[in-house]
């Protein structure tokens, strides 16, 4: 059995889908959906950077530089968005892909596309939190879909608003496909597929809290 790589109709169809890839000899075209995924993550990115977005400790320091200063800087910011949304498609591919293979033996191919539609989930998130940036001045980890806002009025402390930030209505959603679809085609019991992948999005959720740290402070050091 041949499986054509469907992104909707795998989030939309989900246990049909799920079955045929169990019962898929071969899937046709995966790299196709991957490099579409990857331009897209290009363009949300380097659009949201050119929109400003992401970028107000730069604005913030544009009085210390020369408007030529400043643009140069401008660009490199650029570049650097576009470069983490390459390493971000990157990660989110097949890092997961090769930890859940060593935990469930599923093929190795059946769980790209397994995280095909993660990236498609993840980057829907990005997407419609871009207006929320513009038009309300929200960053990421106070968008209303996630716990950072919660988190924000309880405490100052950045670290655990980044974390909790990185939690979100779509992660929850990711979470509960990810269970669905391993369970399936694994014989693991469902309860350690569910604290394997708990686990791990613990694991991710505090590395991008680290990370939104480090990344602050380095943008902060330019102007220092």
């Amino acid at each position: 059995m041949i499986y054509q790589v469907q992104i909707f109709k795998l989030l939309f169809a989900v246990d049909d889908h799920i079955f045929r890839i169990g019962k898929a000899e071969q899937i046709r075209n995966p790299w196709k959906t991957i490099s579409l995924l990857v331009l897209l993550s290009v363009l949300i990115y380097s659009g949201a950077s050119l929109l400003g977005i992401g970028s107000s400790v730069l604005s913030s320091g544009a009085a210390l530089l020369s408007a030529a200063e400043y643009e140069v800087y401008k660009f490199w910011f650029i570049i650097g968005r576009i470069i983490y949304s390459l390493a971000l498609v990157g990660m989110v591919l097949f890092i997961p892909s090769l930890i859940y293979y060593w935990v469930t033996k599923i093929p190795y191919k059946k769980l790209l596309l397994m995280q095909v539609v993660v990236l498609f989930i993840m980057l829907l998130e990005r997407i419609l939190w871009i207006p929320l940036a513009i038009y309300f001045g929200l960053d990421w980890f106070v968008s209303p879909f996630s716990l950072g806002i919660i988190t924000s009025y309880l405490t100052d402390i950045s670290f655990l608003i980044y974390l909790c930030g990185a939690c979100s209505l779509f992660q929850l959603w990711i979470i509960i496909f990810q269970v669905k679809f391993l369970s399936r085609l694994s014989g693991i019991h469902k309860g350690w597929i569910w604290s394997t992948v708990i686990l791990f999005h613990l694991a991710t959720w505090t590395v991008t809290a680290v990370i939104a740290l480090t990344d602050m402070h380095m943008i902060n050091g330019w102007f220092n």
